[in-house]
């Protein structure tokens, strides 16, 4: 199965956060770099990164109890809102710190390799690519 995710060039990152700006703009219709799927941290988060991003491993979807996250035919793990109850246990699973909540929302939410933020980024520190 092909795979569509986002590759990560963090020594290119410049800290503008114009792919955050993207992102919670276009998903949420909001100013609020708290609603954006991608998270650029101006310090390393506890796993050592600096762009915080989904790398679609799926971890998430075998914790899922309602069976919520599931895979799409390019690979991209995407959250069922209708099956979703709230009960967070795949934001407090996800090993890369990936799946994110904002107290304006019900539901957690996550990247989905649209590749917005890649078309935004001017350094070029995020790639959409597509994997064998």
């Amino acid at each position: 199965m092909n795979m569509k995710k986002l590759e990560k060039y963090e020594e290119k990152c410049i800290e503008c956060h114009a792919c955050e700006d993207v992102c919670a703009k276009t998903y949420f219709k909001s100013e609020d770099r708290g609603k954006s799927r991608i998270v650029i941290n101006e310090e390393l988060d506890e796993k050592g990164q600096k762009i915080n991003v989904c790398n679609q491993c799926g971890e998430c979807m075998e914790v899922c109890p309602e069976l919520a996250l599931t895979r799409d035919k390019k690979g991209v793990v995407r959250l069922d809102k209708d099956k979703c109850v709230e009960c967070l246990i795949c934001v407090g699973f996800c090993p890369y710190l990936s799946m994110r909540v904002h107290k304006d929302l019900l539901e957690p939410f996550k990247c989905i390799a649209c590749g917005l933020c890649a078309k935004e980024c001017p350094t070029e520190a995020i790639e959409i690519v597509e994997t064998v």
